[in-house]
């Protein structure tokens, strides 16, 4: 096993308040043999302090910098920005949400560097499911529907609806777009609450274990362009739920809909990190979430898991330690090769793209994982 230098650095992403390594896990690496190396203050927004680190063994740095520039490999919970593309190199691994589709400046940057890019959100499961995803569309799927009943009430611009209704009073339609995680979860949020859900899948075999497993005030419906203008025509909440791992979302609801709607009806679109799949969709911050298009509120906050930071931190770091461990002990070619799955993760290296939703994304060349140099060559 060869030891490896882990850095964690601090998220600098507006309002994001989680950290990508937790004391328990940051133990784990360095009862292993590995340096975990973490900023200043990279844990206080989810409530770890640096003594925590300190007693689990880590060394701390005063400055972003010096993680970097030290690191082998980079663990972080959001894509690097702008500011921190001057740290990518060729011999370096970070291990993070990317979401490549969402941003050709991103891409580029990495591929110009050569840096490895493994991404959360694409590396699969045995049975189909992205597990390291998965926490992260659990919170932000039920969410999704606390923001969107918060901003139904007419200070926040919303229609004044009660998604529960009262005695005398029908309750709010809610439409969720998509059956997966984020959808199933938002669906039995919006139902908990007691509104009228429909959720809108093109999988049969998905709709049928929703139809089983969803409280009775939930409605499967077929994925269609006719069914779904007829039901946002008529919803108080749309939340857009929908993913293809690594690809753009593809838009659901162009901008001409949006006049059939109620007028102060919401918005949340969970797949603006890709793209999003309403055609108004763009990226929005904790600090400013929404903006009204032809009378609707949207809420496109880019990192929604963030404001529930300690639960988020601890519900990603279960699912991402494993996988961290794996990394830093065999490395990335034996990593990505071990396992065709966990290949899935790895989206771009040595200036060459890997997986085909970010080819796909860009028209750009695909590369078979072969082609990812050898142990002892650029990347590690």
């Amino acid at each position: 096993m060869t030891v490896r230098t882990i850095g964690v650095p601090k998220e600098i992403k507006q309002q994001e308040q989680r950290v990508s390594l937790v004391p328990s896990g940051a133990f784990l690496l360095i009862q292993a043999g590995h340096t975990v190396l973490v900023e200043k203050s990279a844990g206080l927004g989810s409530g770890i302090s640096d003594e925590e680190y300190v007693s689990a063994g880590c060394q701390m740095s005063d400055t972003a910098a010096e993680v970097w520039e030290q690191a082998e490999i980079i663990v972080k919970v959001k894509e690097p920005l702008a500011s921190e593309y001057r740290y990518l190199r060729s011999d370096l691994i970070v291990f993070t949400f990317f979401h490549f589709a969402g941003s050709r400046e991103l891409t580029d940057a990495c591929l110009d560097s050569g840096v490895s890019a493994v991404a959360y959100e694409t590396i699969e499961g045995a049975n189909g499911s992205l597990p390291l995803l998965t926490p992260m569309s659990e919170v932000a799927g039920r969410m999704s529907v606390l923001a969107g009943a918060r901003n139904l009430q007419c200070q926040n611009g919303g229609s004044g609806v009660l998604l529960s209704g009262v005695p005398g009073v029908e309750p709010g339609r809610v439409v969720v777009l998509g059956g997966g995680v984020v959808g199933a979860n938002a669906a039995r949020m919006a139902a908990g609450l007691g509104a009228r859900v429909k959720i809108f899948d093109i999988d049969l075999e998905r709709l049928r274990y929703l139809d089983e497993t969803m409280p009775a005030n939930v409605n499967t419906c077929f994925s269609t362009p006719f069914a779904i203008h007829e039901s946002v025509q008529q919803a108080d909440l749309v939340i857009g739920a929908v993913l293809v791992a690594g690809d753009r979302a593809p838009v659901l609801v162009p901008r001409e809909w949006l006049k059939e709607m109620p007028k102060g009806s919401v918005i949340v679109d969970v797949a603006v990190d890709q793209g999003g799949c309403i055609e108004t969709c763009k990226p929005t911050t904790h600090a400013d979430p929404t903006y009204v298009v032809d009378g609707i509120v949207h809420y496109c906050v880019a990192n929604m898991p963030g404001a529930v930071s300690r639960t988020s931190t601890f519900a990603l770091t279960n699912a991402t330690q494993p996988y961290l461990l794996e990394l830093a002990a065999n490395g990335l070619h034996s990593f990505v090769h071990g396992d065709h799955l966990k290949a899935q993760g790895l989206n771009v290296s040595y200036g060459k793209v890997f997986h085909r939703g970010v080819s796909k994304a860009f028209a750009m060349p695909l590369h078979p994982i072969d082609d990812l140099p050898a142990i002892g060559g650029a990347v590690r």
